[in-house]
């Protein structure tokens, strides 16, 4: 599942008239970046969640057949339901199996074929080194693979996650954080973590966005100055 219902109000004036995940980058739109690494990683099946100007992603991305995928679409109105409340609601989408969430406003060369759930997790997290707009963290990877609330050093949550339904067990209808959901998991010790050395980047601001297109550009032109 790709999360893309955000209003995206950072990046304005940029998502006025575009939806965040349909903003370029290196010439093709952020969520297209997303789905060529899934469909790379083995996933065929994706779910995608809208709402600001959603019928623009729709129409952009079609039935998923140009990318190899199949895709369906989760729309959410009036208004955005949260990371926990749309993924509650695709869950009919998502199936009986633990699925792959990725933020939608993220761009990464993290390989989404690595994640594995332990037995008796309900979530593997992916987690990275804090941005300088994040500097404290959001949670602790112990040395033998598991996530906790509290401890130092602290990791950022990438936005990358594998997780089970039944993290979802006892919520109801409506806009909700997927945040709590994860500390009460981790409590209950059914949180499984990895770090991410490589390159993860939080889209959240047209200054972010120009340094990643910066970035990957000149990636491509060094790759064809080598051919």
């Amino acid at each position: 599942m790709i999360l893309a219902a955000g209003r995206g109000e950072r990046m304005r004036p940029l998502t006025d008239h575009t939806p965040k995940p349909l903003l370029p980058v290196a010439g093709k739109p952020l969520i297209v970046h997303h789905i060529e690494r899934l469909a790379a990683a083995g996933f065929r099946q994706l779910v995608i969640n809208h709402a600001h100007l959603g019928e623009q992603i729709v129409a952009a991305l079609g039935d998923g057949a140009a990318f190899g995928v199949q895709i369906r679409y989760s729309a959410e109105a009036p208004a955005a339901l949260e990371t926990g409340g749309g993924i509650f609601q695709a869950l009919p989408l998502l199936g009986a199996a633990p699925f792959l969430v990725i933020n939608g406003d993220i761009w990464t060369d993290c390989d989404l074929s690595t994640l594995a759930l332990n037995a008796d997790d309900l979530a593997q997290l992916v987690l990275v080194n804090n941005p300088p707009q994040h500097p404290l963290g959001d949670f602790h990877l112990t040395e033998n693979g598991r996530v906790l609330a509290d401890g130092t050093p602290r990791l950022t949550f990438s936005g990358i996650g594998l997780y089970r339904p039944a993290l979802f067990a006892n919520c109801q209808p409506g806009a909700f954080p997927l945040a709590p959901l994860l500390r009460t998991a981790m409590a209950n010790k059914q949180v499984g973590g990895q770090f991410h050395c490589g390159r993860w980047f939080d889209i959240g601001t047209p200054e972010r966005l120009a340094e990643l297109n910066q970035l990957l550009r000149r990636n491509e032109n060094a790759r064809v100055e080598q051919q």
